[in-house]
């Protein structure tokens, strides 16, 4: 039997010898190709979509979104051409719950949250891989790039992809211990390009070789945030001002806006030195917005809340690396557990940190922890004399 690194130890399941992997078939490729390479090593599979929501045809246009009638048909032919049985399981009040609900009553308290992270840790490892397990599987298996390394002790840890640029180890943050014990990624040391999973997919004669990748918020199918806050939180027009509180505009929904947004101000009164301005903060306890100059985003060190660890939390203080968005770069940070608050420090001033936003802490490629960012605390702007 061939394998893949990061495989669960196939000593544990009842057998000996393979695994029963419940495979998480989202539809798209990458799903479909991880679960026929887990077939292809000799586990045991079972393929399963999950129906997120209750109207699945409102759930993709074009490329956006996921989890429509299309999707569960694709994952299904999928499975067929695999070879493995296939299942479609209701999780669409659990995902409104979790993620939705969640996604709404972040933005309505000024927060940037991401939901995508939400999914992973409430739907995909909790409420899916809770299922597996009292359904006698051993394993979960998605097409996250990741990697799983098993250490001499038996302990598991969660690294970036073989490929960084494919890396999706920052939304998979979330997992614990428990989770990541059951977790598998097939996908996560492929040394190749989207276009040769692609042509893997065709090889294996999968129909969703060259179906386009889903992208944006699934459950927002047009890609209007603030359009669908709109419809949830109802207009509720505030006033736009700067770091004095000199009132320079208006807005409809606080909600509609992030931090370090340049673009949809929609300000009457240009800024002195003629720059353009950027949100700064969000109050959803008077409904507005405070704008100013680029140097006023720099955060120099934050707070962050609801810390999970991918393994044994870390303790006293230490230098890592941070990650603070699902595509972006990583940066130098010292980090101290304090009070189950992790309390962080930037070596270089970072920008466009909001709160609700999570962070993710590497040592190398090993992925510590994640948290939740609560409050940020911001190097004093020039000004001008």
């Amino acid at each position: 039997m061939t394998d893949f690194p990061g495989a669960p130890d196939p000593s544990a399941p009842r057998d000996g010898r393979r695994l029963r992997v419940l495979a998480a078939m989202s539809g798209g490729v990458d799903s479909a190709v991880a679960a026929a390479r887990a077939a292809e090593a000799g586990h045991e599979v079972t393929g399963v979509h999950l129906a997120l929501s209750a109207n699945p045809q409102s759930f993709r246009t074009g490329a956006r979104g996921c989890c429509t009638i299309e999707d569960s048909r694709d994952a299904r032919r999928a499975a067929d051409v695999i070879g493995i049985p296939f299942y479609v399981w209701d999780l669409a009040e659990r995902f409104r719950e979790d993620v939705v609900e969640d996604f709404v009553a972040e933005y309505a308290a000024g927060r940037t949250p991401n939901p995508c992270l939400r999914c992973n840790e409430k739907i995909k490892f909790a409420a899916l891989l809770d299922k597996a397990l009292a359904l006698g599987f051993d394993a979960v298996c998605t097409g996250h790039y990741a990697t799983v390394v098993t250490r001499d002790d038996g302990s598991r840890e969660l690294h970036r992809a073989s490929d960084l640029a494919k890396d999706q180890s920052y939304v998979l943050g979330v997992l614990d211990d428990r989770q990541l014990a059951h977790a598998m990624f097939p996908l996560g040391d492929t040394l190749t390009t989207k276009g040769e999973i692609r042509a893997e997919a065709e090889r294996r004669d999968l129909a969703v070789a060259k179906k386009p990748d889903s992208h944006d918020i699934c459950f927002i199918a047009d890609g209007d945030t603030q359009g669908f806050l709109a419809k949830r939180l109802g207009m509720a027009e505030g006033d736009i001002v700067d770091e004095d509180g000199a009132k320079l505009g208006t807005h409809e929904g606080a909600y509609g806006f992030t931090i370090g947004q340049r673009k949809g101000l929609r300000l009457g009164v240009p800024a002195a030195d003629g720059k353009p301005r950027y949100v700064l903060d969000i109050s959803p306890v008077n409904n507005t917005v405070t704008v100013g100059p680029a140097d006023a985003l720099d955060i120099t060190a934050l707070t962050a809340i609801k810390p999970r660890w991918c393994g044994t939390p870390p303790s006293g203080p230490g230098t890592y690396t941070a990650q603070l968005r699902a595509h972006g770069s990583e940066t130098a940070v010292a980090a101290e557990l304090v009070d189950d608050a992790l309390k962080v420090s930037f070596t270089e001033p970072v920008r466009g940190v909001a709160p609700g936003q999570a962070i993710v802490l590497y040592d190398g490629t090993r992925v510590v922890g994640s948290a939740t960012i609560a409050q940020t605390e911001r190097r004093a702007p020039a000004r001008l004399a």
